[in-house]
């Protein structure tokens, strides 16, 4: 009992909004009358939330290195409208414009990394900066218009869905992906426990690590199954998958990964430790850049258009996924599952109060009184220890 303790108490903020996630669904399945998890609400869901994810992904990152970035809307507005520009207007082939619009979201975001890092020009600063001036240039290439339609292969980024196997309506495709990741997750989880034991450490008993194998394994299932019943897994939610894989990979086993917590605990002593501390604040504004560039693509996609009003308070709603997820309003903690946590918490309150009919002005309050007190507890737990 006393390693359950332990366990729970060293993953306090990411146990407790795992829990407050499964809560937050049941309530609003109660209060919709089923409404929320039927498959095509459960389809728009992930595509309506998929674009605010991406951008979690990376500014988690940020909020790790004790930075924050107030421009990811509107370099994601102003990608998107740049893309727009080359596929509709010059004729570009889409995965051509693709490329080139993520290399224009790394060159915003080295130029913003640029002054954080090595001028030294708080990121608050520079970033709310640039949220002027990508918001004013984007409003001067669309010159106050939106520009559409996108072909069919750029919007299936956002819109589309995996092939399905045979000609039967239920999706078999999506719940033999499920039965996949259902084996792969309980093969991860026996080897991680028999590395953990050989080297000592704490590990949950036996019994309990079968029921939350059991536990997560009837989630993805059921999960899957869902979204089979309509049209199967959003291509989204598969590049949503790849990229959680990779940044977690990144942040927990590389020494790139350890480097950014390292500087977000405390920069000075990272760097008489010998950390590059500008360079990897550089490359962390970067790889926003990037991610904010794939997000405003996403949007574009899923909207067939650029309009001069995209991005809108995406900002707001990355920082808010990432704080309530866990990470630390002064750095050095926060995870990649974590920032996805706090932005399905963000999505699925979005999506439940819009279907029981509460007023946006509702929605905004109870969304910053959920920001506050996740943040209260944050620095609850850190004054407690």
């Amino acid at each position: 009992m006393g390693t359950v303790v332990n366990l729970f108490k060293s993953n306090i903020r990411q146990y407790g909004m795992i829990v407050a996630l499964v809560l937050i669904v049941l309530l609003f399945q109660f209060l919709t009358e089923g409404i929320l998890l039927k498959p095509l609400n459960l389809t728009n869901l992930i595509l309506q939330n998929s674009y605010i994810l991406i951008l979690a992904i990376g500014m988690v990152l940020v909020i790790i290195t004790g930075h924050i970035d107030l421009s990811v809307g509107s370099v994601a507005a102003f990608v998107g409208a740049v893309a727009a520009i080359m596929i509709v207007q010059w004729q570009l082939p889409w995965f051509a414009a693709v490329i080139l619009a993520l290399l224009l979201g790394a060159l915003i975001g080295a130029w913003q990394g640029y002054w954080v890092a090595y001028v030294k020009i708080p990121s608050f600063i520079v970033t709310l900066a640039g949220m002027l001036l990508f918001r004013g240039l984007t409003m001067v290439v669309l010159e106050g218009q939106s520009i559409a339609p996108f072909p069919e292969g750029f919007q299936s980024m956002a819109s589309g869905f995996i092939p399905n196997i045979g000609s039967s309506e239920f999706h078999v495709a999506s719940l033999l992906i499920g039965a996949v990741l259902s084996a792969l997750f309980i093969f991860n989880e026996l080897r991680t426990r028999r590395t953990q034991l050989s080297y000592g450490f704490e590990v949950l008993p036996q019994g309990l690590l079968w029921i939350k194998m059991v536990a997560i394994t009837v989630v993805i299932m059921l999960f899957t199954y869902v979204l089979a019943s309509y049209e199967g897994i959003p291509n989204i939610l598969v590049m949503l998958f790849f990229l959680v894989l990779l940044y977690s990979f990144v942040t927990n086993r590389t020494v790139a990964g350890r480097h950014v917590y390292a500087i977000g605990g405390n920069e000075k002593a990272a760097r008489l430790s010998g950390v590059k501390t500008p360079r990897v604040t550089f490359w962390v504004f970067v790889n926003m850049g990037v991610l904010a560039a794939l997000s405003g693509l996403v949007f574009a996609a899923r909207l067939n258009a650029a309009t001069p009003k995209a991005g809108v308070n995406f900002e707001l709603d990355a920082i808010a996924a990432c704080f309530i997820g866990g990470a630390s309003a002064s750095g050095g903690i926060g995870t990649v599952v974590g920032a996805i946590i706090g932005g399905l918490v963000m999505g699925v309150m979005n999506n439940g109060m819009s279907l029981i009919g509460l007023g946006i002005d509702w929605q905004q309050g109870i969304k910053g009184l959920v920001l506050l007190l996740a943040v209260g507890f944050d620095i609850y737990n850190k004054n407690k220890s």
